[in-house]
């Protein structure tokens, strides 16, 4: 099983994975900030009472689901600077 796959990467290559991860990153940040914007909206149109538990289960389950994404987007950024480009 290979260590560290980003290594055997080329330079072109690592940079447009880095691309690719900040563009997915900033799509699933809108995603997450709209998703939490409708929560919000419907808690103060219906307050807590009528809105049922399930409702707020993505915003606990989306950053668990979010963290290793960022942590592989930080070890490209890594290899990235110790690659000096």
């Amino acid at each position: 099983m290979k260590k560290n796959t980003l290594v055997e990467l080329s330079n072109e290559a690592l940079l447009k994975k880095r691309d690719f991860m900040k563009g997915v990153t900033i799509g699933f940040s809108i995603i997450y900030f709209f998703l939490l914007s409708f929560i919000i909206y419907l808690v103060v149109v219906r307050g807590f009472k009528n809105i049922s538990g399930v409702v707020f289960l993505p915003i606990f389950v989306f950053p668990t689901t979010f963290m290793p994404l960022l942590i592989y987007f930080g070890l490209i950024k890594k290899e990235i600077k110790s690659r000096q480009l």
